[in-house]
């Protein structure tokens, strides 16, 4: 009992401390990957295609090995492919650095001194023993026990591999971050992985933040009920607000709201934020697709997710063949290949034509209809004179990605356990 004690208190005394950082809310900017870069509008939609390939094979293989194996090690974590990069601060004294932020991934990790092996990244390695707020996680706590696999020998270990070859290995710790450059909110005790062997890259970070379901995730361990973030459009080179806690907030009459639909498995696809897509409009046309291309099913695999990390939405082969025949046959422009983009449906633009005519689009999804202006349909190569529609096909699994999401704001209530947004000009939230 006197063992115990202290360690209740010390309990209390985090979460008062949590409680006192977040009660104001924590507004954090997110950063597109190639916005610093001097990329053509062509290398911006191909490099995009490449990371959308990429990330959502690896969703699908991971939910393949998931199935094939009980012993697997794989987890929702996509190095390298997802799209957004968050600036934070670890340890004490703060050392700065650049994050990957990814709602389909939990943990939160950073390369750590020394290091066995380490790719490249922009600021110098957090090294645990400078820092006066530093502790190893046990391996009997709950952090190290929701590790998809852990060892112990004699600190918590983990291990997570991706499908390309890359990964991050290490041990699990707590340090305090620092989140906010204007307002800056220093929260105790965030749990994280302190990778000193790591194969692979991040595209100029230092690490990742999940926002994911689980334990794990930022917004668990923070104890918050709600967050949202709101994309800035393609190519624009401003930040775009992630909101954490009460500052998630909507107060327009344009507020739609769809449930969240949990995944019956267990880890890691249980991290996912799955959502109930009922059907597609494309003009005046409700597509005939059947109900059970989008659902999820009592082993874990298909339906929706809603993903921050993906650009491109990928829908299901039996739902993307039809909507992508419904929407050719309503644009008026002659049919051009696409496949030096990546993309499936691309179309000529004669030179002089200023506008173009482009069909309405519904999603509906379960008590929610979400109308995709063109903007979030649509991208133009200028030099080959191509206008492609920005969603490819895929098997396995659709995804909801941030291309369709730009100029929206969205926000997961997580003790509702729905999903809101409404149309915003996001460069001005």
């Amino acid at each position: 009992m006197a063992q115990i004690l202290p360690l209740f208190v010390l309990l209390l005394l985090r979460l008062a401390l949590l409680a006192m950082s977040t009660r104001d809310g924590i507004r954090i900017e997110l950063a597109y990957i190639d916005s610093k870069s001097n990329f053509t509008t062509t290398e911006l939609i191909r490099r995009a295609v490449d990371r959308s390939t990429v990330r959502t094979g690896r969703l699908l293989s991971q939910i393949a090995s998931s199935h094939s194996s009980t012993d697997n090690v794989n987890s929702p974590v996509h190095v390298s492919t997802a799209s957004y990069l968050m600036e934070l601060a670890i340890g004490t004294p703060a050392l700065n650095f650049t994050a990957i932020v990814d709602t389909g991934s939990d943990l939160i990790w950073t390369q750590c001194q020394p290091c066995v092996k380490c790719f490249p990244q922009p600021s110098p390695l957090y090294n645990p023993s400078k820092s006066s707020t530093f502790s190893k996680i046990q391996c009997n706590s709950t952090l190290c026990q929701a590790l998809p696999r852990s060892s112990c020998s004699p600190d918590c270990k983990y291990l997570y591999t991706y499908g390309d070859g890359s990964s991050t290995q290490g041990y699990l710790a707590t340090e305090t971050f620092t989140f906010g450059s204007t307002s800056p909110v220093s929260v105790p005790g965030i749990g994280f992985g302190c990778g000193t062997q790591n194969i692979g890259t991040t595209d100029n970070s230092s690490g990742l933040v999940g926002l994911g379901r689980g334990p794990l995730s930022l917004v668990s361990q923070l104890g918050i009920s709600k967050f949202s973030y709101c994309f800035t459009s393609f190519g624009d080179p401003t930040t775009s607000p992630l909101l954490l806690g009460s500052l998630a907030n909507f107060s327009g009459a344009a507020t739609k709201s769809t449930k969240f639909v949990k995944n019956p498995t267990a880890d890691p696809m249980s991290s996912f934020y799955y959502l109930s897509l009922q059907g597609i409009t494309v003009g005046k046309k409700l597509l005939s697709i059947p109900p059970s291309v989008f659902q999820l099913n009592q082993h874990g695999s298909g339906g929706l997710i809603i993903d921050s990390g993906t650009t491109i939405t990928a829908l299901e082969e039996m739902a993307f063949i039809p909507f992508m025949l419904a929407f050719r046959s309503q644009v008026n422009l002659s049919v051009a290949d696409g496949s030096s983009l990546g993309l499936k449906l691309c179309f000529s633009v004669p030179a002089g034509l200023t506008a173009v005519e482009i069909p309405k689009v519904i999603f509906h999804f379960d008590g929610a209809d979400m109308e995709l202006p063109p903007e979030n349909l649509m991208v133009e190569d200028p030099t080959a004179r191509l206008l492609c529609l920005f969603m490819v096909g895929t098997r396995g699994m659709s995804i909801f990605g941030n291309f369709q999401q730009q100029n929206m704001h969205i926000l997961y209530d997580l003790d509702k356990e729905v999903l809101k947004f409404e149309p915003t000009q996001c460069n001005k939230l």
